[in-house]
């Protein structure tokens, strides 16, 4: 495997010694300037994409950072442009054949060697400052593990929202196991920057789930406690296009609530389960509502959150938000 990082730091920061170090092959301890921060970028079919994404994650200043791409064997041209990025720009790269996402993102953290770590997506775009503005934030509070920040919408084409999205903001100033497991709050998988050892201390990515990250914030929030959010970092433009996995509701749901049962000791278990349900009914009245219909004795509850949602499936959706 080759290594190879580029340092975008400061102007006029010298030898790139951590580069150096992996050209040279030489050990851990021998590296003299360690990253801070690991951006892991898991790609698959994002030909359209990929090349705006690693761009502006290579185009962040102000802090020691490596950026690690591993391609979960893309059929598109994916692989052709990454190489050709990577000859270009200087970041570890890894083409492989499929092995599917989690395993992919576990392989990603194996690599990392900063403090901190994010993941970020082969079809968003990293806002200028966010590796900076994260990584100053979490090395002033040591006792946090975590940091969130704010995310804003892109269209297909590139056309950024210039609001913040709602649903996070809510989250400042931090966000609590209780919150995310009601589903009071939510945290967006492109806001996080973590430290790398409290996520290896958990396991890594839990391979019992298909997506990545609600596993890993519950478990992250239940050992280690809060952990801050702020309302001025926008971590991520967003890229909302018909292959997004949240696209996906019905399967999504269904991972959250086997993902509720391995907590099924806590207080809140029952009155959790409701909740979620009571959120998967809103996005059917919302999408199809012929399968809400359908999905009623299975979702329904004598709940202030259902009940609410109930009236949703006799509006039009033109009426509605989902």
């Amino acid at each position: 495997m080759e290594y190879s990082i580029t340092n975008l730091a400061v102007d006029n920061i010298g030898e790139n010694v951590y580069v150096k170090a992996f050209a040279e092959g030489v050990e851990t301890e021998q590296r003299k300037r360690l990253p801070l921060v690991s951006v892991l970028l898991a790609s698959y079919n994002h030909e359209k994409f990929v090349e705006a994404s690693i761009r502006s994650v290579m185009a962040q200043k102000g802090v020691d950072f490596e950026l690690i791409v591993v391609d979960d064997g893309s059929s598109d041209l994916s692989p052709q442009i990454i190489e050709r990025l990577q000859l270009e720009l200087g970041f570890t790269y890894v083409h492989r054949p499929n092995k599917g996402f989690i395993t992919t993102m576990n392989e990603l953290l194996s690599y990392a060697h900063g403090k901190y770590f994010c993941t970020f997506a082969s079809d968003d775009i990293m806002p200028k400052d966010r590796l900076y503005k994260q990584s100053k934030f979490l090395s002033a509070h040591p006792d946090k593990v975590a940091c969130f920040g704010q995310i804003q919408n892109m269209s297909h084409d590139g056309k950024i929202d210039p609001e913040k999205v709602p649903l996070y903001l809510r989250n400042f100033p931090e966000v609590k196991f209780e919150e995310i497991f009601v589903s009071d709050k939510a945290l967006h998988g492109c806001s996080e920057m973590l430290v790398t050892e409290a996520v290896r201390s958990l396991g890594g990515y839990d391979t019992r789930f298909y997506f990545e990250d609600m596993p890993l914030y519950f478990a992250l929030l239940s050992k280690y406690g809060p952990q801050p959010v702020s309302k001025d970092f926008v971590c991520c433009y967003y890229r909302e296009h018909g292959s997004n996995m949240h696209g996906n509701y019905d399967k999504m749901y269904r991972e959250i609530l086997r993902l509720l049962e391995v907590y099924r000791s806590h207080s809140l278990y029952g009155y959790a389960c409701k909740r979620w349900k009571a959120r998967w009914f809103s996005t059917l009245a919302y999408q199809d509502k012929r399968m809400a219909f359908k999905m009623l004795p299975e979702l329904a509850s004598f709940t202030p959150a259902f009940i609410k949602r109930l009236p949703k499936l006799l509006i039009p959706k033109c009426f509605l938000k989902c």
